[in-house]
């Protein structure tokens, strides 16, 4: 297989148009930091951290888990476990991934730089925690929320305690839907002996505590808005945030996980760009 089709094979595998999820948080604590749109370069460089860290962290994901997704029928098709790609090359992947996080933080200030083996730490260690915890999709959401205040420190050298909130609104917003995603693995996760929410507390306790992981991100936000002295949009913009959750819990249910990937994908990348865009107008007008 020519490095082309392995690399596509690669991006496909690591669906890296899901660094959706996360971006648009990296994007509001950059607007939030500075108070308005910040450079060109700066936000270019926070992009370019954010897909290369995700890309590094979702290829080393798939190879620390090659041999599990290989007896979950779920997951059997994907790219290692049926033979699309070798190891070497993704671990090749996950390296070029890397460097490319670490330059990108280099291009930023120093303080990205000497914080960015944390950050990789923390987001490739996520891989080995649910066999260790039942509560990994809480380092899951820690690894997606550490993305706003990284952008707050890319813009502005420094770390601002009120931007720890928003990362943990998105440490319990990722955490939930990461639990509901779990469900679908609750056979196979029990027959393997992996922890989890839903392996330690049922479906129906996965859901319930689901939807308080959820209900305590919206209660974070609006802790989040009268930190920064927001108004009016961001308010509506959190309200909103709050139906596209619930309309996530209602149509997906411990006896019904048929339309979780519409749940877990399509609605969660909705949440994260509608989020963005009420704060940064909120943000904009107020200047």
């Amino acid at each position: 297989m020519g490095l082309w089709k392995s690399t596509a094979t690669a991006l496909e595998m690591i669906k890296w148009e899901h660094s959706i999820f996360a971006l648009p948080f990296a994007l509001t604590g950059a607007v939030l930091a500075a108070g308005t749109w910040p450079s060109a370069r700066v936000l270019i460089w926070i992009i370019v951290c954010m897909v290369s860290a995700r890309s590094a962290a979702m290829a080393f994901n798939r190879l620390v888990d090659a041999r599990l997704d290989a007896t979950n029928p779920r997951t059997a098709s994907r790219a290692l476990p049926a033979g699309a790609l070798t190891g070497g090359f993704v671990a090749g992947f996950v390296l070029v991934a890397a460097t490319v996080f670490f330059v990108g933080a280099a291009m930023l200030n120093r303080l990205t730089l000497e914080l960015a083996p944390v950050a990789l730490a923390v987001i490739l260690l996520y891989s080995y925690m649910k066999r260790v915890t039942r509560w990994s999709h809480l380092v899951l959401g820690l690894a997606l929320g550490i993305a706003p205040s990284a952008a707050w420190i890319a813009v502005r050298g420094t770390l601002d305690p009120r931007i720890i909130i928003l990362t943990l609104a998105v440490l319990l917003w990722v955490a939930g839907f990461d639990v509901l995603y779990a469900c679908q693995d609750f056979d196979h996760d029990r027959r393997v002996g992996l922890n989890s929410v839903p392996q330690a507390f049922g479906l129906n306790g996965a859901f319930w505590i689901a939807r308080l992981m959820h209900a305590g991100m919206l209660v974070t936000l609006y802790w989040l808005v009268g930190s920064f002295h927001l108004g009016g949009v961001a308010k509506i913009g959190i309200a909103v945030v709050g139906m596209l959750l619930l309309y996530e819990h209602l149509i997906v249910s411990p006896r019904d996980l048929r339309r979780m990937n519409a749940a877990f994908f399509t609605l969660n990348g909705v949440i994260s760009v509608v989020f963005f865009l009420f704060i940064a107008t909120d943000v904009l007008l107020r200047r």
